[in-house]
């Protein structure tokens, strides 16, 4: 069985990507299975945090063993949060195909402090998404990484090649996908997919343009900085 990954921070087109894999007929999705463990751990506030802990397994251990004991499908697609995995056992991002997907940290805080004010590095990924990138260089390892922009621009052309890079067959119907909540959304779904849930594909939303507030700015301005750095080994179209 082949486990993808999905190494993404937030407000990026991750649930879209997880659709896109849903339509295979040989792939199972997990929609960031590892998030009641995160606010147990973490101790922040996110909107419906209650649910989320009802709905998953606080215990990571837990999460672990369901995912390396299911088989019944050729392919696993774990749609995975970067703030998430940072504080897991590091062992795990050894035993899966690491894809990590990257949006422009402009877009990403002007987007997520629509829904929390304050967001931090930590909130939003980047730094740990390209500190865990070069220690799976270092163990030999070739993660690959998606850029959320270049993804829209031609979402076919990138989808093929990121197919070729994990090894599978690139099937058409993963260009598509009807509208509407999904019934393996995460509980969060109501409070994060009101956009991917208008999609019937890969689109560009009127909200990427949104302006960042002057707060953000120097938080931005230290996103860049590893966001630059793991854009020069994304997938082009």
């Amino acid at each position: 069985m082949i486990r993808i990954n999905l190494v993404s921070g937030p407000r990026n087109i991750s649930t879209a990507l997880m659709y896109s894999f849903a339509q295979r007929a040989d792939t199972v999705v997990l929609d960031e299975p590892y998030y009641a463990f995160y606010l147990h751990k973490s101790g922040v506030e996110h909107p419906g945090k209650d649910e989320v802990l009802k709905s998953q397994p606080i215990r990571e251990e837990e999460v672990s063993k369901k995912i390396f004991d299911s088989g019944s499908n050729e392919i696993l697609f774990i749609k995975n949060m970067a703030h998430h995995l940072e504080l897991m056992d590091q062992s795990f991002v050894e035993r899966v195909t690491n894809v990590f997907l990257i949006r422009n940290p402009r877009q990403i805080l002007a987007s997520y402090s629509q829904v929390i004010e304050a967001p931090t590095l930590r909130d939003i990924g980047i730094e740990y998404q390209f500190i865990l990138f070069e220690r799976l260089k270092k163990m030999g390892q070739q993660p690959i990484v998606m850029d959320s922009g270049l993804i829209l621009k031609d979402p076919e052309s990138v989808l093929k090649k990121l197919c070729a890079s994990i090894g599978i067959s690139f099937m058409t119907q993963m260009l598509h996908w009807n509208p509407g909540p999904k019934e393996y959304d995460g509980v969060w779904a109501k409070y994060w997919y009101s956009n991917v849930h208008r999609s019937q594909g890969f689109e560009i939303q009127p909200t990427s343009n949104r302006p960042l507030g002057t707060h953000l700015t120097a938080l931005n301005d230290r996103a860049q900085y590893y966001y630059d750095q793991l854009l020069s080994f994304s997938l082009q179209p």
